[in-house]
């Protein structure tokens, strides 16, 4: 390996070493403009892994010199949620006469790993990752690779949306309020006298998700109510899933007044299923989204929702990437968090008597 001070540097032909084969191969694989073997492929990216590898190596004195370029990785671009913290970095890095080299990864935990090797072997001054985390250990371990990759490299992971990691990754964070917003919501149709609040969840075992499902189980506890299993129904983030879960509902005759929707999109496809049943809101279903996005105050009744600072968080996204690492380490926690709270509209009213 080569040695730069007291680091020493992966190369390509450390990797192929480890992996038994070419340099050739490996460029290959990390390439991806040739068909390699999924076996030599894994040996590859095992080796890859393991030694912190980043390709482009020549490049790493650019990378001294700053290349004025953020990185920032997010699950979709059409996406009102992701729009908003994307408008937050975009303003932010001109500001600071930098470039964001955005990419989506569609909801693909892969292809997010992915995104972010390109994104290395980019030597981008830092790379933030919008949006909620995966819990299974494997992404964990992965994700904390690259975070050390990038911080050998000089560069620094920030995390944008997305639970922190632990103290010993060197990983930054700007966050919300996630679970708080969650219970306040839910807790706002408990005050109307809802008791039967079915909660359309986004996908099982996303951050994002997972913790709007404890908000919403810790605000029914602490009024007395016991949770019900059946009243959360995962699926995904959009208003198509909202319709079609709200009509299997209906379909099963599940009893409920009252939906906390995942987000803004979910509510309105259950604005359209109950519509289509004949069913009026708050009239005879109360309903509460979440982030507050235009589409909150484009529905009818307009919509009582959960304000989450997006802009604002794709800002200090950029702020904690660019500050030098003693000034973010002053920092008391290492995170920033960011608050979350209820805008009441029209959408929720005490449910029908009888």
């Amino acid at each position: 390996m080569e040695t730069t001070g007291r680091r020493k540097t992966a190369t390509i032909v450390d990797v192929a070493r480890q992996a038994a084969v070419s340099t050739a191969t490996v460029s290959r694989v990390l390439n991806g403009n040739y068909p390699v073997a999924a076996g030599t492929r894994d040996r590859v990216l095992h080796a890859v892994d393991d030694l912190g590898y980043a390709a482009n190596a020549n490049a790493r004195a650019l990378v001294r010199a700053g290349s004025r370029t953020i990185g920032v990785v997010i699950l979709e671009i059409v996406d009102p949620f992701f729009g908003y913290i994307l408008r937050g970095v975009e303003r932010a890095t001109t500001s600071s006469n930098r470039v964001a080299m955005v990419a989506s990864t569609g909801g693909d935990p892969e292809r997010k790993i992915e995104l972010l090797d390109r994104m290395t072997e980019q030597r981008a001054d830092a790379v933030i990752l919008v949006g909620g985390s995966h819990s299974d250990r494997s992404y964990q371990r992965r994700l904390a690779d690259r975070a050390r990759t990038l911080d050998r490299m000089g560069s620094v992971l920030v995390l944008c949306g997305h639970p922190p990691m632990p103290s010993t990754i060197p990983a930054r964070c700007a966050t919300y309020d996630n679970e708080g917003g969650a219970f306040a919501a839910t807790e706002h149709l408990l005050a109307h006298g809802h008791r039967h609040i079915v909660h359309l969840a986004g996908p099982s075992g996303l951050s994002t998700s997972d913790d709007r499902v404890d908000g919403y189980r810790r605000a029914l506890r602490a009024r007395g109510v016991e949770p019900i299993r059946d009243l959360v129904r995962p699926g995904r983030y959009n208003r198509v899933s909202g319709y079609h879960r709200t009509q299997a509902m209906l379909a099963e005759g599940l009893h409920f007044t009252a939906v906390f929707a995942g987000n803004d999109g979910v509510a309105a496809g259950v604005y359209d299923a109950l519509d289509e049943a004949g069913l009026s809101v708050p009239g005879d279903v109360s309903i509460v989204g979440y982030d507050d996005t235009p589409e909150s105050t484009e529905l009818r009744p307009r919509l009582t929702t959960v304000h989450v600072p997006l802009e604002e968080m794709g800002r200090e996204a950029v702020r904690v990437a660019t500050e030098s690492a003693d000034s973010y380490s002053r920092q008391q926690s290492g995170t920033v968090m960011l608050g979350t709270y209820l805008v009441p509209r029209d959408s929720v009213a005490a449910p029908r008597s009888g």
